[in-house]
């Protein structure tokens, strides 16, 4: 009997792309294999829209809550960890329903890419030099040896740029040469992306946002601070953990102007992160593109599970 092949749902950061999983997994007979690098973090749940469990529809879903936030977030471990969860999976005889908006995440699956595990004392040489001089003159020496690298990478990402700096320390090769050239996706894996017009996307993202400031994110904040947020390299820079922290003092607390400062730099910074989603996705030309818009849709334009389900060539019915 052949192993199903896996379905990817991918695309910027307030598409619908956990719904459509959940629904291509219940029509379909499928497991969800997360692939946003922050949601793998446990406790990092308001601020990551990770489903609540009650929400999950009794679907398996893989690799959430599966570090600690004092630990640091590996492409390289999690596509090892994801090709066994992948593995078992189809031997299963289910459908690996891949969804996330990690870009390298995603890459790292359906091409195989082959990233240096991470090296601390490498890492910690540019986390030095980070605090010395600052991301932006950090991401200019990033541009002095790898310019394409550097192209890709915004002048305020301290965390990616200190990563392909890293990579560069490792290998003596530029980042950019080590991302695999688009090929046939393993496994045959077939991908699916969610996109929708940026008026409406940013409208998202900006409700997305306030919600999460009304519904506990500064106190989600709070208690992981008590467990080792700030220790750790990866989980305190996520979009509007690094915000929230930036306006907290000493003692954890936040007056009402540091709190509007912190939701409008979250909003900006997922704003900035949906338009690297688009322009990284959008270069890929295996993606079957499906439209989540509703301003200005009919009343009888098919839904994303139906798009979905045409896209590869499954009954509709």
């Amino acid at each position: 009997m052949s192993r199903p092949a896996p379905i990817a749902v991918i695309g910027p950061t307030g598409t619908g792309k956990s719904a459509l999983a959940l629904d291509l997994a219940e029509r379909l007979g499928g497991e969800i294999v997360n692939c946003d690098a922050m949601q793998q973090y446990r406790g990092m749940d308001i601020g990551t829209a990770k489903l609540p469990p009650a929400d999950r529809r009794g679907i398996p879903h893989h690799r959430l809550d599966v570090l600690d936030v004092t630990e640091t977030a590996s492409v390289a471990d999690f596509r090892d960890e994801a090709e066994r969860e992948i593995a078992g999976i189809r031997d299963r005889g289910n459908v690996p329903i891949l969804c996330g908006g990690s870009m390298m995440y995603v890459q790292a699956l359906v091409d195989g890419w082959s990233i240096p595990d991470t090296d601390p004392e490498v890492r910690a040489r540019y986390e030095r030099r980070l605090h010395e001089i600052g991301v932006r003159a950090l991401h200019a020496e990033l541009a002095a040896v790898d310019p394409e690298a550097a192209r890709s990478i915004l002048p305020t990402d301290p965390r990616r740029t200190v990563r392909a700096l890293e990579v560069v320390g490792i290998t003596g090769r530029p980042f950019s040469a080590s991302r695999p050239t688009i090929g046939e996706p393993r496994w045959g894996t077939r991908m699916l992306g969610l996109r929708c017009a940026l008026p409406e996307l940013d409208a998202r993202l900006a409700a997305r946002t306030a919600a999460m400031f009304a519904d506990g994110l500064v106190d989600e904040v709070r208690a992981l601070v008590g467990v080792g947020l700030l220790d750790g390299v990866t989980a305190r820079r996520a979009i509007g953990y690094a915000q929230v922290l930036d306006e907290m003092d000493d003692s954890q607390d936040i007056d009402a102007e540091g709190l509007a400062r912190a939701e409008e730099r979250t909003v900006i910074g997922t704003r900035r992160y949906v338009r690297r989603q688009r322009s990284w996705f959008g270069r890929d030309h295996r993606i079957g593109w499906i439209d989540t818009d509703t301003h200005g849709r009919a009343d009888d334009a098919p839904t994303p599970l139906e798009t979905a389900l045409r896209l590869l060539g499954e009954d509709t019915r």
